[in-house]
Order: C-alpha cells, then sequence, then structure tokens
C-alpha cells in the first residue's frame, strides 16, 4: 500500500475512534486527561528557551552524516541531510513533547530512558522533569553533537552506538527505570525488542512511552502486540505517542484520546 494512502488510513482510523475526556467513565483516567491538559496550560510560558533552540536548528543549514540504524524518515533519507530538515520532520512538537513530560511527572522520575535523541528537543523537554539522570540512546555521533548545542544539561548520560549494544549495557547497570520513550527504530523489530528490554526493569509505577505507534504497519503491529503483554494494564491511543501503564485499577483498558 502506498505510505500515503496508509497514513491517511491509519489517522481515519483514528480521528473515527478518538474519545474526549466526556467519554471516559473511570474517575482516575478522567482526572489523568484533564490533569494534562492542565499541566499544558500551566506550562504555557514554560521552557520557552527549548523552542528558540528549536528555531535555530530550523535556520540551520548545515549538512551532517546521519546514521540510520533504523526504518530512517520519510521526508528525508538520505546520508547527508540538512539540520533544518532534520528537526523539522523528525522531532515531537511542543505539545506532545509536553505530553512526554506530564507522564514523565506522574513516575518518580528519577531514571528515565529516550531511545532516539535525534537533535536533542525531546531531551530537553525531558531533562526538565527528570530527578536524577536521563540517558539518551542515539546512533549517530554528528546528531548527539548536535543535541549537546552549547547547553551544559547536567542530568543527561549521551549513549553513542547501537541501542542492540548500548541498551542492554546501560540497563545492566540500572535497578529500575521510571520512564522511558522509545523513539529510535520505527521497526517492528526493534520496538519489540527495545520494549522486552525496558520492562524487565520496570515496576508497577513506570510508565513507557512509544513514538510513532502508527507510522507503519510494522509499527501498528508492535503496538498491537505490546498492549497484550500481561503487564501492560492500560494503554493510551493519542495517534503519535502510544502510552503504557503497568498498574491500573479493573480489567485490561485501550483507550484512542483526543488530543
Amino acid at each position: 500500500m502506498n505510505e500515503k494512502v496508509y497514513s491517511f488510513l491509519a489517522y481515519l482510523s483514528y480521528w473515527l475512534k478518538k474519545e474526549d475526556k466526556y467519554a471516559l467513565q473511570s474517575p482516575l483516567l478522567y482526572n489523568h486527561y484533564k490533569e494534562l491538559f492542565k499541566f499544558i496550560e500551566e506550562r504555557k510560558n514554560t521552557d520557552l528557551e527549548i523552542e528558540e533552540f528549536r528555531n535555530q536548528l530550523l535556520q540551520s543549514q548545515t549538512l551532517i552524516p546521519v546514521l540510520d540504524l533504523g526504518a530512517g524518515s520519510k521526508k528525508v533519507n538520505t546520508p547527508i541531510r540538512e539540520v533544518a530538515k532534520i528537526t523539522k520532520y523528525s522531532t515531537s512538537n511542543r505539545k506532545f513533547a509536553q505530553l512526554l513530560q506530564y507522564f514523565c511527572t506522574q513516575t518518580n522520575g528519577e531514571i528515565v530512558i529516550e531511545l532516539g535523541t535525534c537533535v536533542g528537543i525531546t531531551t530537553r523537554y525531558l531533562n526538565k522533569v527528570t530527578k536524577t539522570k536521563l540517558l539518551t540512546f542515539e546512533a549517530s555521533d554528528e546528531l548527539i553533537k548536535v543535541a549537546k548545542g552549547d547547553s551544559k544539561l547536567s542530568k543527561v548520560k549521551f549513549v553513542a552506538g547501537d541501542i542492540n549494544f548500548t541498551l542492554p549495557e546501560e540497563l545492566s547497570e540500572i535497578k529500575k527505570i521510571d520512564f522511558a520513550f522509545i523513539d529510535a527504530n520505527h521497526t517492528y523489530e526493534g520496538t519489540m525488542k527495545s520494549f522486552k528490554e525496558l520492562i524487565s526493569k520496570t515496576s508497577p509505577e513506570s510508565i513507557i512511552a512509544i513514538g510513532d505507534i502508527h507510522w507503519s504497519k510494522g509499527m501498528e503491529k508492535a503496538w498491537k502486540e505490546i498492549q497484550e503483554f500481561p503487564e501492560v494494564k492500560l494503554s493510551l491511543d493519542f495517534y503519535e505517542i502510544g502510552v503504557l501503564f503497568f498498574q491500573f485499577p479493573g480489567e485490561k483498558t485501550h483507550l484512542i484520546l483526543d488530543f
């Protein structure tokens, strides 16, 4: 199926099924959903320097070599790429970055993991709500250089290399992760592998988010299979990002939510 047709059908399916807060019967879910929008509203004048950093990158015509070990980009999939185009097509917008911030704050936030640093936009947003350490993984050394910029992100550890090797190495030194964002590989196999490795270090209070869950048939398959893991008690589909909880009163629940 043509990628544009697939993307259209995937979004149409989401749009037809999505619910708003008034459809939520669980008081816990209703409050979570309401608090998410409250969090974003209260932070509308916060972290604006990150958006300034984004705007600087959007103006950069610098060309860098990018090492892709996953599915790559649909928009810019060449070995040499312009920083502006990488930033435009391969980063989460402010609203979704703040969604990740919110769910990170719903955990202890001591140990946070990001798979897929890219140019460091989401890294900076997560750094703001991480209490102790944020480990961010990226295969491309040149992207890490861009992501670091001139800022001193004292809580961030940049981990360079293939996550097939670097993630198990780093996890072996960690007792428990509180929040994780999987946004690196964009393939079925890579997403499943990363999720299985991360879930071995979760507790019932942990939360895992996955980016681009409707990006391709493979990502759709991974998202659906991950929902069925016995450890997953609640999954929330915001179209661009899926959020997983490992404790939730009542039966296993999957919701498709408007955002």
